[in-house]
């Protein structure tokens, strides 16, 4: 009789916004080896077609914790299973909690449960795909569920988005029960951004009740959001045109756009003239103490001692990567 233990797995797939279109192969084809098919009654019917002779489990949209339970349970008995998340699995999504359930049951990687994440499409990525080119320069996400966060915690992150000028995708920006917590998002952004800041609003991208919505971020509050909205407020140099959200990846810091020359003082393969050794210039020539340039830079001051106190070294010359096209 063979009683050797039976192998199971657990496939945490993104299938990202939705529609099948937009889901990657192997998020199809995880589906498609699964015995059972775990996750939110949303994502469940978003993925309806692909689930003749299933097991399927839904479950609700607090439920986290028991749909990673429920994954482990039958993997220990020997199924594969993929426990689905919209988007990336692991932005905001399942990944994080099953391994938080795996570990507290004393799962290693050398275990008999094998464990296989399945990227895919995140909301940012969707919804920018949807407006334009927002997301060209640097960016971050940022989640106003309060559901599992302290709110100080995310206020700090908000102003420090906002006070670095990042582009910013705020998730699950609003509730039946969690409705002021985007009119606080608000505030912060307006005491570091420009009223006039571009902001689109999507919701439910590549699905059917799809709506975009631009605004500004004055008036962002007053647009309709809800769980299904990710919001995207630009930077300071993100601008609209012709129904467009785009933000500039700063080639024309350093060239004529028109023409391609590199302006005076730029070289093509080299840093910014304003670039880190430049700037190191600057420091060492200023006339300024380590408090004023902490204070004119933004920077922790033991930083600009640190800085001072180091000798300045010359570019290195190599050549410019090809996606930054310096």
């Amino acid at each position: 009789m063979n009683t050797k233990k039976q192998t199971g797995k657990i496939m945490l797939v993104g299938i990202g916004p939705g529609s099948i279109e937009h889901m990657t192969a192997r998020a199809r084809s995880a589906i498609a080896e699964a015995d059972a098919v775990i996750g939110y009654s949303t994502y469940i019917k978003l993925v309806a077609d692909l689930l003749d002779g299933k097991e399927v489990v839904k479950k609700g949209m607090t439920e986290e914790l028991d749909r990673a339970v429920d994954a482990l349970e039958r993997a220990r008995a020997g199924k594969k299973v993929a426990l689905i998340s919209s988007g990336d699995v692991g932005v905001y999504g399942m990944a994080g909690p099953t391994y938080e359930v795996l570990f507290q049951a004393g799962w290693t990687p050398d275990s008999d449960i094998d464990v296989e994440i399945v990227p895919g499409t995140s909301a940012l990525n969707s919804c920018a795909a949807l407006v334009g080119a927002p997301l060209t320069h640097d960016f971050c996400a940022i989640s106003l569920s309060d559901l599992l966060t302290p709110w100080p915690t995310i206020a700090k992150r908000l102003n420090a988005a906002a006070e670095a000028d990042f582009v910013t995708a705020l998730y699950n920006p609003k509730s039946g029960r969690r409705t002021r917590q985007i009119v606080e998002a608000q505030r912060l952004f307006l005491h570091r951004r420009r009223p006039d800041t571009p902001v689109a609003i999507v919701k439910s991208a590549y699905r059917p009740k799809q709506r975009i919505e631009f605004t500004t971020l004055d008036k962002m509050s007053e647009s309709e959001i809800g769980m299904l909205s990710t919001v995207l407020i630009g930077n300071s140099n993100t601008f609209m045109r012709d129904g467009l959200m785009v933000t500039p990846r700063g080639y024309a810091n350093k060239y004529d756009v028109q023409s391609g020359d590199a302006k005076d003082g730029e070289r093509a393969g080299r840093s910014l003239s304003t670039g880190l050794t430049g700037w190191l210039e600057t420091l060492h020539a200023s006339d300024e103490s380590p408090a004023q340039l902490a204070a004119r830079y933004g920077l922790p001051l033991d930083y600009i001692v640190e800085l001072l106190a180091e000798p300045l070294e010359q570019e290195k010359a190599g050549d410019a990567s090809a996606d930054e096209n310096a």
